[in-house]
């Protein structure tokens, strides 16, 4: 099992990540949380990982935190809920936000989030409700770079599209924003913000 990754971040196309340790690049996908936390390119970073066995891949997450990898494997344990939705739920509200929904009972947050039907919602709340807790450590987000206004709306759709968004429904919202100035990850951070229930 492997349960942290230290080196050089090479590559930074959300939801995608490359990190290169001792010249051995490995493939990691990270929620959006994660990747506003990280450094710039080619700087060292260090993430908790979370290793998914299947049989036609073996795929590797990277988090932040330890307390963001705990709740992506509790996310996991539910019915219904895969490494993709997790994502997805982590992506679209960090840690203490998702507990405050928990705790609230509010679905409505929560099916905001693509492919988070009602019933999965419901789920959510019910079954994660004794896992997890209000009032955990806050968060410092740091604002990666990236290259140019037209790349970063291009690689920004992409990510919306890998994290669950309609290929039309990403380009429109991408598109809705002013994004001359935008790192991709801050415009997918934007779009993300932009479709929670005020």
């Amino acid at each position: 099992m492997i349960g942290r990754i230290s080196g050089l971040l090479i590559e930074k196309k959300p939801p995608q990540l490359i990190v290169d340790c001792n010249g051995v690049g490995y493939e990691l996908e990270a929620p959006m949380t994660t990747i506003w936390a990280l450094p710039e390119i080619n700087q060292r970073v260090s993430l908790y990982t979370h290793l998914a066995i299947r049989d036609d891949a073996h795929l590797l997450y990277g988090f932040s935190s330890e307390a963001e990898r705990a709740l992506f494997r509790s996310l996991l344990k539910v019915n219904g809920v895969g490494t993709k939705m997790a994502l997805v739920i982590l992506s679209g509200m960090d840690a203490d936000a998702f507990a405050a929904c928990v705790h609230t009972g509010d679905t409505a947050r929560l099916t905001a989030l693509p492919g988070v039907g009602k019933k999965t919602a419901e789920r959510l709340i019910v079954e994660m409700r004794d896992r997890v807790v209000l009032g955990g450590d806050d968060t410092r987000l740091t604002q990666a770079s990236g290259a140019r206004a037209t790349d970063a709306a291009s690689d920004a759709i992409s990510g919306l599209i890998a994290l669950g968004y309609k290929p039309q429904d990403a380009s429109r919202y991408v598109h809705t924003l002013e994004t001359d100035d935008l790192k991709s990850d801050e415009i997918i951070r934007e779009v993300l913000k932009s479709l929670l229930p005020r």
